[in-house]
């Protein structure tokens, strides 16, 4: 039987230090990590040096509708994704088709 891989997008990120701003090209043309990918349904994945870390908001809205999360859940996935955007070197985006950002929530 054979298995074939769903292979997203990879955006790099883009840091801009003087402005404290990381952005990455959508087909919105260049857009804030923090304001864009974070709630944004396409958004998978923040990679790093070595790995693909899940974004943690997606975990957080799963819980939410399993009942086991809390609007606490939710502001606690945004900082963490921070987090990981601080450390990170590129989005993991689902956006194959081109649609652009779509609301998470």
């Amino acid at each position: 039987m054979l298995e074939y891989l769903h292979y997203m997008k990879i955006l790099p990120l883009q840091r801009d230090e003087k402005k404290n701003r990381v952005t990455v090209t959508c087909v919105e043309g260049n857009v804030s990590v923090y304001s864009h990918c974070a709630y944004c349904k396409h958004c998978k994945g923040v990679q790093t040096t070595s790995r693909i870390v899940p974004t943690p908001q997606m975990q957080a809205l799963n819980d939410m509708k399993h009942g086991s999360a809390a609007d606490e859940n939710l502001m606690n996935a945004a900082m963490m994704f921070n987090s990981l955007i601080r450390d990170g070197t590129a989005i993991q985006c689902e956006d194959d088709a081109g649609h652009g950002y779509e609301r998470l929530y």
